[in-house]
């Protein structure tokens, strides 16, 4: 009996030293929470604004590294890591989500700023063609003037387009087929037209008043055709009985007096239909109106 107590002695003792050890080994613990408000608040620079974790002051029986520590002990060792690991994962989280904001709101921005000088740049191109097209427009307004001008100066200057000569034999003056034909050729080529005028002259033979009536006879019956079959204005119409007016075909040939009986029509115009196929419009009547015949 006594030999077994003294063998039970020595094996209570070694399972007793780690309860000690571990006794001893959180009492510093809770002394380190212990320590002065001033330390800690001396040590804020850690990215938790929190004072570092300090090492415990008394490592205890076994040292650093307990071989019997229980779970308790193990979890009152790690619990302060672990919450500090806790807190620097959300603030490594937040800061993320702080940059991801920031590098959104830089994206919009420069964005926005992108789009205004877009916006600016089409403003200045707009403004360019506006002002070609106005300096185009002044162009056209300055032609267009110096073509009025032109015109106008010169509208009483008529210029002969075309010509024609209607023959008569001996004390007729009825139009032919052939000489309505060639009528009604001039008359077709100066519809819807303007600045235009028909100038009829007749020629007779014979001698004195005879002949001058018997000359404003065959051309009336020419300008009678033109009002009548043609709608030709009167006033568009110059009518003269030359009567046996000598006429030279050129200015190298001798002038000789005419034989039978015959009529001239010459078409002559002014610059008023070129005007108004600058324009790209016809001249009203109005227009017309406004300006000498």
């Amino acid at each position: 009996m006594n030999h077994r107590l003294l063998v039970a002695l020595p094996l209570a003792a070694v399972l007793a030293l780690p309860a000690l050890a571990q006794t001893t080994s959180s009492t510093p613990a809770s002394s380190n929470q212990a320590q002065p408000a001033a330390t800690a608040a001396a040590s804020t620079d850690s990215a938790t604004g929190k004072a570092p974790l300090a090492p415990p002051s008394r490592e205890g029986f076994w040292g650093r590294v307990n071989p019997f520590a229980r779970k308790n002990y193990v979890k009152r060792q790690t619990d302060p890591i672990r919450d500090r690991v806790n807190e620097l994962d959300d603030l490594t989280a937040a800061n993320s989500r702080n940059i991801k904001d920031t590098d959104s709101r830089a994206q919009a921005g420069i964005k926005l700023a992108s789009d205004k000088a877009s916006e600016a740049d089409q403003h200045a191109i707009d403004a360019g063609n506006k002002a070609t097209m106005a300096q185009q427009s002044a162009q056209q307004v300055t032609t267009r003037v110096q073509t009025v001008e032109s015109v106008v100066s010169n509208i009483d200057q008529y210029k002969a387009s075309n010509q024609t000569e209607i023959r008569f034999r001996p004390g007729q003056t009825i139009l032919s087929k052939n000489a309505k034909d060639a009528i009604d050729q001039m008359a077709t080529a100066v519809k819807g037209q303007r600045g235009y005028i028909f100038e009829v002259q007749g020629f007779s033979s014979g001698k004195g008043q005879t002949a001058i009536t018997n000359s404003q006879k065959m051309a009336e019956s020419v300008v009678r055709y033109l009002v009548l079959n043609h709608e030709i204005p009167v006033y568009r119409i110059y009518l003269v009985g030359m009567g046996n007016t000598p006429v030279a075909a050129d200015e190298s040939a001798k002038t000789k007096h005419v034989s039978g009986g015959r009529v001239e029509i010459s078409l002559l115009k002014n610059d008023l239909e070129q005007l108004s196929a600058n324009n790209g419009a016809p001249v009203t009547s109005a227009d017309q109106q406004q300006l000498p015949k």
